[in-house]
């Protein structure tokens, strides 16, 4: 904390401050006797009224007293991870958005509309990576309406934690009436360590075919669908051969792109747990990502996943930053899981997979294509629909 020449504790934060990452220190009043203090860090995302609102790494939104306040100062951004690659969050932002594309998109300045019939919250979202170039009700406005016109629910994914995340964009959507329905984080790792490790069985594809979606957790996987999960720059499918002709054993999914390598649909049968399949699914898969150049590994895991985390801590990986999918409050209630992890709470060798969006349409599955997303337009003009506030979030 920041000491005055004469040694005491000063409170070197305004209200200036707000969108900047601080430390905080205040007097916690719980009825002892004894003073008790607490430290909060995180970005300033308000300060009204006499509240200070500080959003933390991992999303939560901490009020404090100013009152309460003994000492504050503001303090650099969240320091990169120490070990394994380093990568700003918009790299990986754009990464992860090429790894699980949409079937059709449009740009609103620095915003982009993504929609896949429903399959996944990742590809029916907005993605705001810079400034929308008009108000942001003007934005929220033309967001809801082109989710309406397609009866999709409407959805922004947004991230904390990391420098140049969105803290005061989260912020401005929950004053504006939207609900933060789905919270996880994005982990990073060097990508040789996990393909040193043995991987006996596992078959490799370029199409998800009949035998990979017995086995994958999303039903009625439509062609839509299958568009999604065969998109991006190089795709790989790993399958681990079940008995008798049974579904597999274990699978998984992995894109590279350039010297990222990106880790999803890991599932692994109930009944075939903790023998290590989920390792070698993903053994194999960076064996070949690391034959086409990459070398870092990047996946998505919940934050209550607790068996997933430790795996992948062992293998390397640590956390680089949290994501999160919030909903407009007028659309239907969803009770989907998130866009990582299994429908089942995972076992510790099981890794994050993708869960449908709400309303996601059933249909029956045919032969994966490989296809990539299309249907991309450019919109930078002012005319999102009514709206005056000014946008500030960014």
């Amino acid at each position: 904390m920041e000491f005055s020449a004469a040694g005491r504790l000063e409170v070197r934060v305004t209200a200036a401050d707000v969108g900047k990452r601080v430390s905080v220190r205040r007097l916690t009043d719980d009825g002892d006797t004894v003073e008790k203090f607490t430290d909060t860090v995180g970005v300033l995302t308000s300060w009204d009224d006499g509240v200070l609102l500080i959003t933390r790494r991992t999303g939560e939104r901490v009020r404090i007293a100013e009152s309460s306040l003994v000492a504050a100062k503001v303090v650099p951004s969240a320091p990169a991870r120490r070990r394994g690659p380093a990568a700003s969050y918009e790299e990986l932002a754009r990464v992860a958005a090429r790894a699980w594309p949409p079937v059709e998109s449009e740009r609103l300045g620095g915003w982009e509309l993504r929609a896949a019939g429903g399959f996944t919250r990742r590809a029916n979202s907005v993605l705001p990576l810079a400034d929308p170039g008009v108000p942001l009700d003007r934005a929220l406005a033309y967001v809801r309406d082109w989710y309406a016109a397609r009866d999709l629910p409407a959805f922004v994914q947004t991230a904390t934690g990391a420098e140049g995340t969105q803290e005061l964009l989260c912020a401005e959507l929950e004053a504006r009436g939207w609900t933060r329905e789905v919270t996880a984080e994005l982990w990073t790792g060097p990508l040789a360590p996990v393909a040193d490790r043995e991987a006996p069985g596992v078959t490799l594809s370029r199409t998800a075919d009949e035998a990979w979606l017995r086995r994958y957790q999303r039903k009625g996987v439509a062609d839509v669908a299958l568009k999604v999960l065969g998109g991006g720059p190089s795709v790989w499918f790993a399958t681990v051969p079940g008995a008798g002709g049974a579904a597999p054993a274990a699978i998984g999914r992995c894109v590279v792109d350039g010297r990222w390598a990106g880790f999803a649909a890991v599932e692994v049968a109930p009944d075939q747990r903790r023998r290590g399949l989920a390792t070698a699914v993903m053994a194999a898969l960076a064996g070949r990502a690391l034959e086409e150049g990459a070398s870092a590994a990047w996946l998505q895991v919940e934050a209550d996943n607790t068996g997933a985390r430790e795996m992948y801590a062992r293998m390397g990986f640590g956390p680089h930053h949290a994501y999160h999918h919030y909903r407009w409050a007028s659309s239907p209630v969803t009770d989907a899981g998130p866009d990582t992890g299994t429908a089942d709470a995972p076992a510790a060798d099981t890794p994050a997979a993708d869960a449908p969006a709400a309303d996601a349409p059933a249909a029956d599955a045919p032969a994966a294509d490989g296809t990539t997303a299309d249907g991309t337009t450019d919109r930078v003009s002012g005319d999102a629909g009514p709206g005056t506030e000014p946008y500030r979030s960014t």
